[in-house]
Parts: structure tokens; sequence; C-alpha cells
């Protein structure tokens, strides 16, 4: 019995404190999926702390994980386990009956599993939890209570500075697809669908469109229709969302950028109204080098043409925008602008707007031969 309690201490603490890394690594990645469920939950007003929860519930997780295993305050953290598994089989046994997301996003991106997998994954982890629980009184700390509230500080304070470096920055792990080697270069296989749901803010009319086939570009109609919800196929989960590159006209230049032999630069702002301007300063400078040594550069955005017709007039005339699902660029890079090169078809490089690098720093690293 004392081998089975303490294995199911040190599992438990060993699951815990990998699901809060692996989240912790990408924390708007994380804060994504919170508003997924907001938005799937009818709760959008709360979309605003969804960052805070992020880094919050990361941590949570996380140090609760390390007390775990170093078997710090069990019979009071037995309590807080048992009463969180109760709360996640219920939740995920419901997600996994309805799909109101896709992915409860558990493991991050390092592991995806469905919602039904996720359940039964719950399942078997409240078996281990409920053995520390009805055993709980047996447990023993090592160390004296201002060790254990030093432990626990410290480690509270260290997961914080390494998400808020993770966001300040790259995620120091990619379990994207877009990392740096991948070969992006379009297969064969069906595209993932994603299907959007809109309401009309006038009559609550709700409509379906299968992304990008919704007239996004048009500012009129999105001004009388408003985001409600995405979904996409519980088949394709674990499919990588294929990027679609158009120009203002609609018509899909894809293959001439991602098939380019050459050096390839890909500026990625999903969303110019939140991007970070000051960024732009150095995109200039990179734009106009490369233009000189003959390297394409180009900016991805979701927003609206007149949007990126009003940044072109009043903030930068030179650079060469065409558009994308906003969906598909977060998951391209996590920076709004962020800077993404490429040579036929495979990802050479990427940089968070605090990391732009400068050109002669690009051709010392990858244009000398």
């Amino acid at each position: 019995m004392k081998f089975l309690r303490n294995f199911s201490r040190i599992f438990i603490g060993l699951v815990f404190i990998f699901s809060g890394f692996v989240k912790g690594i990408d924390p708007l990645g994380t804060m994504y999926r919170i508003e997924d469920y907001f938005i799937a939950y009818g709760t959008e007003w709360a979309i605003s702390v969804a960052f805070f929860l992020s880094i919050f519930l990361c941590t949570l997780e996380f140090v609760l994980g390390i007390v775990l295993v170093l078997n710090i305050r069990v019979r009071l953290l037995s309590w807080i386990l048992f009463l969180l598994m109760i709360f996640f089989v219920l939740l995920t046994l419901y997600d996994a009956i309805y799909n109101p997301v896709p992915d409860c996003g558990c493991f991050g991106d390092a592991i995806k599993l469905t919602n039904w997998a996720t359940f039964y994954k719950n399942l078997i982890l409240s078996a281990f939890v409920f053995i520390i629980f009805f055993s709980r009184k047996a447990f023993r700390s090592p160390f004296s209570k201002s060790v254990e509230y030093l432990i626990t500080i410290v480690f509270a304070a260290l997961f914080v500075g390494f998400s808020f470096y993770n966001y300040n920055h790259l995620p120091i792990i990619d379990f994207r697809e877009w990392k740096i080697g991948n070969d992006m270069t379009p297969d064969d296989q069906e595209k993932v669908k994603i299907y959007l749901s809109y309401r009309n803010k006038e009559t609550g009319e709700e409509k379906e469109y299968l992304s990008p086939d919704y007239p996004w570009q048009d500012s009129v109609w999105m001004s009388k229709w408003e985001f409600v919800d995405q979904r996409i196929n519980e088949s394709e989960m674990g499919k990588d969302i294929e990027l679609v590159i158009e120009n203002e006209d609609g018509d899909d230049v894809t293959e001439d950028f991602i098939y380019n032999i050459d050096f390839q630069f890909l500026v990625i702002t999903h969303d110019l109204k939140e991007a970070n301007l000051t960024a732009f300063t150095k995109i200039d400078n990179l734009f106009i080098n490369a233009d000189h040594d003959g390297y394409s550069l180009i900016v991805i955005t979701s927003s609206l043409p007149d949007e990126v017709n009003q940044f072109i007039q009043y903030f930068d005339p030179y650079l060469e925008f065409y558009y994308a699902d906003d969906i598909v660029l977060i998951t391209l890079i996590r920076s709004n602008p962020g800077l993404i090169l490429m040579k036929n078809g495979v990802v050479l490089g990427k940089w968070h707007y605090n990391n732009f690098p400068d050109y002669s720093e690009l051709k010392e690293t990858f244009f000398k031969n």
C-alpha cells in the first residue's frame, strides 16, 4: 500500500509538471484555448482575463506537481486535487458528448487528444488521485513549514518568469508544424476544414461558413455580423491547418511564396490594430535590404483591406500585403508581428518582434553562400 500511495503521488505530480510546463512554454496558445472555452460557453465577457488565467493556471498546475513530487502538504493538496478531478471529469465528459471545443489543450500542442481521449485520460488520473485522497493522512512532509513555503514561492516565481519569457520571445520549444527545419510545401492531403459561425447583430440569425469562404473583406458585412464560434471536424484532429495566402482580389497566391526557391520573408500580423508598430521600423529596414538583394518580403494579415490601406497610407507605403485566415496566422508564430524566413518551402528561422535580427546578421547566417 505504501508503494502504491507514493507511486500515485509521484505519477500525478509528474503529469501535472509536464502538463503545466508544455502549456507554460506557449502562454498565448493556452490563452487562445481558454478564449475558445469562453466563447463556447457564452462567457465572452471574461475574455479580457484569458491571458491572466493562462499564466495563473499553468503556474498552479506546475507548482502542484512540484509539491506533490516533493511530498509537501499532501493532506491539504489532496482536497484540491480531489475537487479539481471531479470538476475536470464532468467538464471533459460534457466536451466529449457535445464537442463545444475540438481540443481542450490539456497538454498544449505537445500532445493532441480528442475530447473522448481526454475524458478517458481524466478517468485514469482520477483513480490515482483517489488513492492519494483516501490515504492522505499517511503522508508526512520531510520539510519544515518555512522550507515548504520557500520552495512553493520560488518555483511559482520561476515558472511565472519562464512563462513571461516565452510570451515576450517565442516558445523555447516549438510544438507547432511551422517550426524551424520543417518543409511546409503543401501535400496532396485534404485540407483541414474550419467552420466559422457568425450572428447577425440585428436579427439574431446565425450562419456557418467554411473558412475562408465568408465575406471577411466586406467591411459593411463585418459591421453587421459578429463572430460566435468555430469548429473543426473531430476526425481531422491532429492535422495542420494549411496556410492559404490570397491577394486583395481573392486569388490564391500561396505557391508563389511557399514554393519560392529563393529566400522568402513572411511578416505575420494577424491583426494590424493590435500589432506592435515599433517593430515595423525594423521590418522597413529588412524590406529595403532584402529588396536590394532581390529577395521577397511580404506581409500577411487577416485585417480588412480598408484597415490595410489605412495602414499603408499613414504608416508604411512600401510593404506588400496579402491575406490569410487569422486562426491560421496565430498558429504560424506567436508574435504580432512575427518574422519567418523560408527557402524552397523550408522554415529557416522565426523571430518574435522583440528579437528581429539585423539584415547583416541574416546575411552572415543565411546568405553568405
